[in-house]
């Protein structure tokens, strides 16, 4: 089930946005993410986070900031069950128009966003990691 975001998923949330960022992102500095964990997690409080909670507890979730996508993180051991499918649907539901930002290097994250009806709209190079990133757009149709 999807639900919005409480302040009691705080924990779960920021701990799933720190394991699936230094997972997925070996060419980033693991310190890089462990320095941003305080700014992330009171940028929580100013986005609209949408999580994916079954009886275990929460397994995903997904982050937006106005019409930016923040993010989609999806806990390893729920990957490829469809959980990113269904958090990206219900942003797609509920905003007619975004952006996101994804690193080149996370070619998983690139595929599954093009196969989405994604496209990418511009390559650049984000500033804190000057690690290549691709800006990605979706526009209902």
């Amino acid at each position: 089930m999807i639900r919005k975001f409480e302040m009691k998923d705080t924990e779960r949330v920021m701990q799933i946005w720190l394991e699936v960022n230094i997972e997925t992102h070996d060419f980033v500095p693991s310190d890089y993410w462990l320095s941003q964990y305080q700014s992330v997690q009171e940028q929580l409080l100013q986005a609209d986070i949408y999580v994916y909670e079954q009886d275990n507890g929460i397994q995903g979730f997904a982050g937006m900031m106005d019409d930016y996508l923040a993010g989609i993180f999806v806990d390893k051991k729920f990957r490829s069950m469809g959980i990113g499918k269904k958090l990206l649907e219900c942003i797609k539901k509920n905003y007619p128009a975004f952006s996101l930002n994804v690193y080149q290097k996370n070619q998983r994250a690139v595929d599954f966003y093009l196969r989405e009806d994604l496209s990418v709209v511009s390559k650049g190079i984000d500033e804190d990691t000057e690690e290549t990133d691709y800006t990605m757009a979706w526009k209902q149709k």
